[in-house]
């Protein structure tokens, strides 16, 4: 799918007491082994950690608190309209507290799935696909290092289609881009570098 506009920021948008008050309360909550494709954290074998770490070194905390979703949608919503997406969505998934230490990254991956959530998902999941992310920098730009945000259009001819998103380095940034661009996570070379990330869901695209 050929887009204007393959994601948008807003700089600055969350002031920075809200930032550290959100790092506080998260950090309070039990933490998790970022997984992919499915894996489940409790049931890996060592070969399937060694090989996990190779994609993906990060922690995790899961959060469900309606003052953060009220805080973060109405930025989706804005990039959803401005952009020219329009894209239609009528849920979120948990919110992902995510934490970057030292030399921790996230390699190439989008986070759309080639089929719907099914039957045995939450009742809110099934027969929907995942349309929009969102990623909230909650961590001062001088406290970390490394960390960087990058995109990967997949279709430009001139070799610009790798995008480093500066944009959102300082706190309280906010990027949003549609589920299934390609993206990473650069491994972060000082301090640590906490975020948000939320996922919307909606009916398969028409």
């Amino acid at each position: 799918m050929n887009l204007e506009n393959y994601y948008w920021y807003f700089k600055g948008a969350i002031p920075k007491i809200t930032c550290d008050k959100i790092i506080k309360h998260a950090n309070t909550k039990k933490e998790h082994m970022g997984v992919i494709g499915g894996l489940l954290e409790n049931k890996l074998t060592e070969e399937q950690e060694k090989d996990l770490k190779k994609q993906r070194d990060s922690n995790i905390t899961w959060l469900e608190d309606t003052w953060l979703y009220n805080l973060i949608t109405p930025y989706i919503h804005t990039a959803n309209k401005n952009s020219g997406w329009n894209f239609e969505w009528d849920w979120c998934e948990s919110i992902q507290f995510t934490k970057y230490k030292l030399n921790q990254f996230y390699g190439w991956h989008c986070d759309s799935w080639d089929k719907a959530y099914n039957e045995k998902e939450p009742k809110n999941f099934v027969g929907k696909i995942r349309k929009l992310s969102c990623i909230v920098s909650l961590t001062d730009s001088k406290d970390y290092e490394g960390g960087g945000v990058q995109l990967d259009f997949r279709n430009k001819e001139d070799g610009s289609n790798i995008v480093t998103c500066e944009e959102i380095k300082g706190q309280g940034s906010i990027i949003i881009f549609p589920s299934f661009v390609w993206h990473q996570v650069k491994p972060v070379t000082k301090g640590t570098r906490y975020s948000l990330v939320c996922w919307t869901l909606g009916q398969k695209f028409k």
